[in-house]
């Protein structure tokens, strides 16, 4: 694990990279740039560049009129509102007709900084998840980061981006090459699987090194790819290690967790224990307060 660097600070600036290869890339922007990193492309590409104001259900519908005329936009905001508020635009404007829209929510789960519960996003991935014709990916790093908006380019359909707002230390390999629908083993181990996504997967690998000191070797999984998820390789660990957890910065309802169970109870009888939020709203505080008040510590 290398330097420490925010994922929304690679995505900021993997954006102007792709939009130097591609003048079809347009960023629509609900009056954060700053705090999603947006404001790089702005610096770079102002005519490329739309901002909404604080008008998320119209910024939705502006990029899925852009899509129709062959642009790729991505419509950025903090995942509470790129969520909830946007959820009838989303689903009728977008993912109905599968346009070619990208939609990024920014500070998510509990980790908000300052700003507080009220823009905790806890239930993102739940409703993005069932919207029919949605993809949903959460990066656990920069360099992931990079590889995840790269693909959202490339694949011509709705995609949610989940982006964390904190530094992060390198977890994929440098090498590493997104695929949709495809896990990252992190961590071979035989006696149980954990499984994380996003800001959680440093704290489930530091998990996984504390339990080997009592005897307990544990595998560790990136589901970085929430929808589609990774059938085979939840399938694999519940034949293998017979035990899951799934660890995840959102609510245990509609989640991460909720994936993992649904492909389990289908397809391997497991035992699967999920970590995150129990069904509660959140609290303001630092990180590490709400790591602690939801206990979400790797210890």
């Amino acid at each position: 694990m290398s330097d420490r660097i925010a994922p929304r600070e690679a995505f900021g600036k993997t954006l102007v990279r792709l939009g130097e290869e591609n003048p079809n890339i347009v960023v629509l922007d609900a009056d954060l740039a700053p705090s999603t990193k947006t404001s790089y492309f702005r610096e770079s590409f102002p005519q490329r560049f739309i901002p909404v104001g604080i008008a998320e259900q119209n910024m939705i519908g502006i990029a899925a009129g852009l899509s129709t005329l062959g642009f790729i936009p991505f419509a950025t905001t903090f995942a509470c509102f790129a969520s909830r508020r946007v959820c009838d635009q989303v689903t009728v404007s977008c993912a109905y007709p599968r346009l070619n829209v990208k939609i990024v929510g920014g500070y998510v789960g509990l980790f908000v900084g300052k700003n507080g519960a009220t823009h905790q996003a806890l239930e993102d991935i739940a409703i993005m998840r069932s919207i029919a014709n949605m993809v949903v990916i959460e990066p656990a790093d920069a360099t992931e980061t990079e590889r995840v908006i790269e693909f959202a380019c490339n694949y011509d359909g709705p995609v949610y981006l989940r982006i964390g707002r904190d530094p992060m230390p390198q977890i994929v390999p440098q090498d590493y090459k997104f695929q949709l629908g495809k896990a990252l083993v992190l961590r071979e181990g035989k006696d149980v699987t954990l499984i994380s996504s996003g800001a959680m997967v440093e704290d489930t690998l530091k998990a996984a090194s504390l339990v080997k000191k009592e005897g307990i070797d544990a595998r560790v999984i990136n589901m970085s790819c929430i929808k589609p998820v990774d059938e085979e390789i939840i399938v694999k660990a519940a034949e293998e290690t017979g035990r899951i957890v799934t660890v995840e910065n959102h609510n245990i309802i509609g989640g991460l967790g909720s994936a993992v169970c649904e492909v389990v109870a289908e397809r391997y009888p497991a035992r699967v224990k999920r970590i995150g939020i129990r069904d509660v709203f959140g609290k303001s505080g630092t990180n590490e307060e709400m790591k602690a008040k939801f206990k979400l510590r790797a210890e």
